[in-house]
């Protein structure tokens, strides 16, 4: 519904093309950037998502150090009775 700032938008824009007054024309143009900026983000949020990072995805020290001792062991090759390749 990001959307609708930008009809937003407009119609403040065309309300400050349209007025005599002019506080009422400033109002106007301020409720069309703020309009804009708002639609922007919308639009931001929609394509990309919302980037700030929760606390439950940062990986805490025991667990990275726990995944580089796996990987450690993945890359490792075992003496089980495993033949070379080559």
């Amino acid at each position: 519904m990001y959307w609708l700032f930008l009809l937003f938008a407009l119609a403040c824009f065309g309300m400050a093309l349209k007025t005599p007054h002019m506080g009422l024309m400033a109002l106007s143009l301020l409720g069309t950037l703020v309009f804009l900026l708002a639609w922007v983000r919308g639009l931001y949020v929609a394509r990309f998502g919302d980037v700030q990072p929760t606390r439950a995805a940062i990986t805490d020290p025991n667990e990275l150090r726990r995944l580089r001792e796996l990987a450690l062991q993945a890359r490792t090759p075992t003496a089980q009775g495993e033949s070379d390749p080559s």
